[in-house]
């Protein structure tokens, strides 16, 4: 497509992503599509992913009413030492970023002791402030699990393993799953480190990105290119981007993409709903044997998934205890 505009001296283009059916009954031709859209970019569309439009658009409303409420409402729910809770303006940074995101976000984790890393109860707003605000997240939250799980035999098959490959209880058996409800407002100005969201990979597996129509989201298919090219994506009625992470870049040895992306603010409201998957806290990620030989060995070494998580998570986090109460 050629909407392009000048910034930081490089082209932008409105990207194409291939788009992949979950509902095809021949596997191996989407796992052939996923592949290709991995080794291109880590991007793509999934679409007849069974998630109801009416509990979308009531999870987006809900979100919506959430970020409406006064600040110091929004600051009842706090995000904890799990980063679970409410994130407001400024409080996440990206390398290279002068000022934290200019966005607030809600995020929302999975259920658990307070002894096993990323998890603890979440945090829900007041239910009379919000009348079935959790059951509504909940439902969404349950529903985009099921839908990444059936990603990932698809994305089992493209990397040449069985579809049943990641379905053990070490690896998506017993995920961490967490869900996390955007709100972008304001303009951004790159040129002086001004972002909805900074340049960033994903840490995890996979994400699973719905969105309203408002533009904002971009990719950098290749981040060591000076300088660097961007390219839009467009939300696609009834699909959901998609776009895996550093881990299942680990487990591919390179060979398919976790793609450096960020957002732009224009001045519009911008709402977003992300879904993190990741493999279990205690998982042992390593390089699958499809993807390594005699002349491509392992390029990373094995690493525990939740102490991989911690130390991305600390590196993207500012300290939030100048907004908490003495």
């Amino acid at each position: 497509m050629e909407n392009k505009t000048q910034e930081e001296g490089s082209t932008i283009n409105v990207s194409s992503l291939a788009c992949i059916d979950l509902a095809n009954s021949n596997l191996h031709q989407s796992a052939a599509s996923l592949k290709q859209a991995c080794l291109d970019c880590g991007f793509f569309y999934v679409t007849n992913h069974g998630i109801n439009e009416e509990l979308k658009d009531e999870a987006f409303e809900q979100s919506k009413k959430f970020f409406a409420l006064p600040l110091d409402e929004k600051m009842k729910v706090l995000k904890n030492e799990k980063h679970q809770g409410y994130s407001p303006v400024l409080s996440q940074i990206s390398d290279n970023q002068i000022h934290g995101d200019y966005k607030e976000s809600f995020f929302i984790g999975i259920k658990g002791s307070n002894d096993t890393p990323f998890c603890r109860a979440n945090i829900w707003p007041n239910p009379d402030v919000l009348s079935g605000w959790q059951a509504t997240m909940e439902k969404y939250h349950q529903e985009a699990l099921r839908v990444c799980k059936a990603i990932a035999r698809v994305l089992a098959l493209a990397l040449n393993v069985d579809g049943d490959y990641f379905d053990t209880p070490e690896m998506l058996g017993n995920p961490l799953t967490f869900m996390r409800l955007l709100h972008y407002e304001g303009m951004s100005d790159p040129s002086k480190g001004i972002y909805g969201c900074g340049p960033h990979s994903d840490f995890g597996m996979m994400t699973l990105l719905g969105t309203d129509s408002v533009m904002g989201l971009q990719i950098c298919k290749d981040r060591d290119v000076k300088p660097r090219k961007w390219e839009y994506i467009p939300s696609v009625k009834g699909a959901y981007i998609v776009n895996i992470g550093d881990l299942l870049e680990r487990w591919s040895n390179g060979i398919f993409k976790s793609t450096l992306h960020r957002v732009l603010g224009n001045g519009q409201d911008r709402y977003s709903i992300a879904f993190f998957l990741q493999p279990s806290h205690d998982c042992i990620v390593e390089c699958l044997p499809t993807c390594q030989s005699e002349n491509n060995p392992p390029k990373y070494p094995a690493i525990k998934c939740s102490t991989y998580l911690t130390q991305r998570y600390q590196d993207s986090q500012v300290d939030l205890s100048m907004y908490k109460k003495t």
